[in-house]
Formats: structure tokens, C-alpha cells, sequence
């Protein structure tokens, strides 16, 4: 019998083991399905899993149940792919933590990774079997992500960038403390003119980067820029796609500022990462090149919290509020000119595990019906990581990554909020047979 390495009293040895892979079969029930496509729910469903994969899905009258399954009703709840969310920060410190700013000189090489053990659980029992990891000091995603696949530690299976790159001063720099104290150059992602951004490409890959982030404008937290104002010149730029592009990784491109935008999706990027600017020119823009926008709804609902309690104070304070209620309206643009969009929460920002509420703002600020805003965090994720044909819906031979929500989401999108049942490449670590 297959075993959830999930740590506890009992289980400590077999969490420090390789995962067990037994070809066990389990059959899923519940009232409903919902595949990740986009396609009309699938009632009174079921799903059957041996080993890792899925092996048939539909309605259940339609399915023989093979002899010796394990059987699981899962009753009144709807089946759905596992969440990714593609913009996370999964390591380190979280925004409103003391310490947050000041971890960089403080914390120890390695500290951060370490956090993002705790973090990682949290977001699985979110339900999100899958996220993208961009931007983390130290390389500690590329060890948090390596502890995941040993089998060591439960946490969503991960796409990271290593550093990303940005101008020195800029956005994807450490600004704020005395000069001389912190000096990064291309290996940790601060590089400038064509030669230095080439070179920190090649230094995140050669670290295990599997997609490039880039910093194309200034950005809400970060000391000393203004959120919207370009800081790669479209040289730069280009010179960084074609480079990730030889190597091939995908790039996305934090852009607030309309202008960066624009000269990112001409550059060639994979993704528009918040968009909080994003005009109607722009959006056209990417919907023609197929450009993804991922909107961080739940980055600027916080952020914009903050602010107006006191948290974020000054500059980083103002620049909040400015971006929270551009972003209201950038989505919208998106929305409405088709273009291509992909759940993701900026995690590190907000609270790892709370991840599931930006369903619900897809829906309340950018106007997304629930199964649009279902279609982003699911099959939308999986099309922009490059995974879908693995995992994004639930079809037979994709991975077994299921999770269940109570009742029906397209009533109450909020529901994905309240996952009660969680499998990750057929291991099952919430729920029923845990």
C-alpha cells in the first residue's frame, strides 16, 4: 500500500525514505467534475488512479470499477486538476514578518529554505499540486525543490527561476542599506547592458533555473523606484529572451509600468507578471503574440492592506495603493481583450496556503466567470509552465494530481478556499485514505 510521506511521531522514518510507488489502484467518487478545460461539469464522477496516473475519469456509470480498487466517495464535493499557482515566492520570509526586510543581512545562507518547508505543506494542503517558483536568494528554491523530490518533505512539485535579473538599483536588486554593504553582480541576477544580462542568464540556468525571471519595471516593496518606470532598455530585454530562449527557458517578465509591458511582450517574453498598468494597446498586444498576463490580485489586495494600516509606510506605501487600484483595472483590459491568463497569488506577499482566494478576485475584480477563473488556476498554468501534458486537467494518462472542494465552485467559487481532499502524483496527502 502506497504511504503519504507527510511527517509526524509515527512516520518520521518513512518521511526521510524514497517515496514508495505501488501500483495500487484507487477509485475516486464524488457528485461532481470539473476537468480543467473549460468543458460543462461532469456529474455523479469518478476517477480512477493506479500508481501515479489517472487511468480513466468520466461518470461513473460508465466505468468498471476494477477489481480489489479502493474505493473513496468523496460525496456532495467536486473533483478538480490540482492548483497551480504561477507566480509564488515559496521560500524565505513573508511580507509582515519583522524581520522581512532585513533578512538579507540577517538570516543565515540557507535559512530561507528551511522556511520553505513549512511553506511548501501549507500550499499542498491548499490544494496546489503545482507552482512556479520566481525569484529566490541563495538558490534555496533549487534546494527546497530537490528536498520535495527526494521525497523528504511534502510541498507542490516546482518550476523555478534561481535569482531574477534586473538592473543594478532596480526592482530585483537590494536597495536600501548603506552603499557597499550588499554588491550583486550577474551570478545573483543584478546585471547590466547586453553582455551582463546574457551572463545571468547563463548563471541561473547552470544553477537549475528552469524558467528566467525578469525585472522589466520598478515594483511596489522595493526601496528607492518608482513602480511603474521601465529599468531594462528593449536591448536588454531582447538580448535576454533570445539568450533563455537558446537555452530553453521561458521568460517572465514582472512588469507593473504600461511602457514596460509593452517592450517586454515585443521582446518576446512568455509572461506579463501583475500588469497593474496594462492598457488597451497593450493587451492587444498580448493577445496577439499569446503573451500570458498573470494578475497577483491577491499581491495588490494585500499590499494595498497594508498601506492603509501602516505596514507599508512612505514611497512603498504609495506606490501600493497606486498599483492595487491600477491593477483593478488592468485585469478587466485583459479580460476583455482574450487575453491568455494563468492564476498566480505573488506567495510570499500574501500568506503561503491562503493561495485559493485569488479564484474569487479573478471572479470580483477581473470579471472572470468561475469557470474561467478555475480554467486559469488549472489547465491556464499548466499551458504557461509547459506541463500540460502531464498535469492541468484530469485525463486519462496525466498525473494524478486531484483535489476536491465541498459543494459546487461555480456556485460558490469560494469553495476552492476549503479543499477537503488532496492527491499529488497519486500519493494522497488530505482527506479520505491519508
Amino acid at each position: 500500500m502506497r504511504r503519504s510521506p507527510l511527517i509526524g511521531a509515527a512516520t518520521l522514518a518513512v518521511a526521510f525514505a524514497a517515496p514508495v510507488v505501488a501500483q495500487q489502484t484507487t477509485v475516486l467518487r464524488a457528485a461532481r467534475l470539473i476537468d480543467g478545460t473549460g468543458a460543462a461539469p461532469i456529474d455523479n464522477a469518478a476517477i480512477v488512479v493506479t500508481g501515479n496516473r489517472i487511468t480513466a475519469v468520466g461518470p461513473a456509470a460508465s466505468i468498471a470499477m476494477p477489481a480489489g480498487a479502493r474505493v473513496l466517495d468523496l460525496g456532495d464535493a467536486t473533483l478538480l486538476p490540482g492548483f497551480i499557482d504561477a507566480h509564488t515566492h515559496i521560500t524565505g520570509r513573508t511580507l509582515g514578518d519583522p524581520m522581512a526586510d532585513m533578512a538579507v543581512v540577517k538570516d543565515y545562507a540557507g535559512y530561507g529554505a528551511i522556511l520553505g518547508v513549512a511553506n511548501a505543506r501549507n500550499t499542498l494542503m491548499a490544494g496546489f499540486t503545482s507552482i512556479r517558483v520566481l525569484g529566490s536568494p541563495n538558490f534555496d528554491d533549487m534546494a527546497l525543490r530537490q528536498a520535495i523530490n527526494d521525497g523528504r518533505v511534502p510541498g507542490p512539485r516546482m518550476e523555478n527561476a534561481g535569482h531574477a535579473i534586473g538592473i543594478t538599483g532596480g526592482h530585483c536588486d537590494e536597495n536600501g542599506f548603506r552603499p557597499g554593504l550588499i554588491q550583486y553582480g550577474p551570478a545573483e541576477g543584478v546585471a547590466d547592458g547586453v553582455e551582463q544580462v546574457r551572463a545571468a542568464v547563463r548563471y541561473q540556468a547552470k544553477s537549475g533555473a528552469d524558467v528566467i525571471k525578469m525585472c522589466a519595471t520598478g515594483g511596489v516593496l522595493s526601496e528607492g523606484d518608482a513602480v511603474g518606470a521601465t529599468q531594462y532598455t528593449f536591448e536588454e530585454m531582447k538580448a535576454l529572451v533570445d539568450e533563455a530562449t537558446k537555452l530553453g527557458r521561458k521568460v517572465a517578465a514582472h512588469a507593473h509600468g504600461t511602457e514596460g509591458i509593452k517592450l517586454a511582450v515585443r521582446a518576446g517574453v512568455t509572461s506579463i507578471e501583475h500588469g497593474s498598468f496594462l492598457d488597451e494597446e497593450g493587451a492587444q498586444m498580448m493577445a496577439q503574440r499569446g503573451t500570458y498576463l498573470v494578475p497577483t490580485l491577491m499581491a495588490g489586495e494585500t499590499v494595498e492592506r497594508f498601506a492603509k494600516s501602516g505596514v507599508l509606510t512612505g514611497l512603498r506605501a504609495e506606490k501600493a495603493l497606486a498599483a492595487a487600484a491600477a491593477m483593478r483595472k488592468g485585469v478587466r483590459i485583459a479580460v476583455a481583450h482574450h487575453v491568455p491568463i494563468a492564476l498566480g497569488t505573488d506567495a510570499g506577499v500574501i500568506t503561503h496556503g491562503t493561495n485559493a482566494r485569488e479564484f474569487g478576485l479573478m471572479v470580483e475584480w477581473g470579471g472572470m466567470t468561475p469557470m474561467a477563473s478555475l480554467s486559469a488556476g488549472t489547465m491556464g498554468g499548466a499551458k504557461l509552465l509547459g506541463w500540460d501534458s502531464r498535469v492541468g486537467s484530469l485525463a486519462t494518462g496525466k498525473l494524478a494530481d486531484i483535489v476536491a472542494v465541498p459543494g459546487n465552485p461555480l456556485n460558490d467559487i469560494h469553495a476552492t478556499e476549503h479543499v477537503t481532499f488532496v492527491m499529488k502524483d497519486g500519493v494522497i496527502y488530505k482527506g479520505q485514505g491519508s
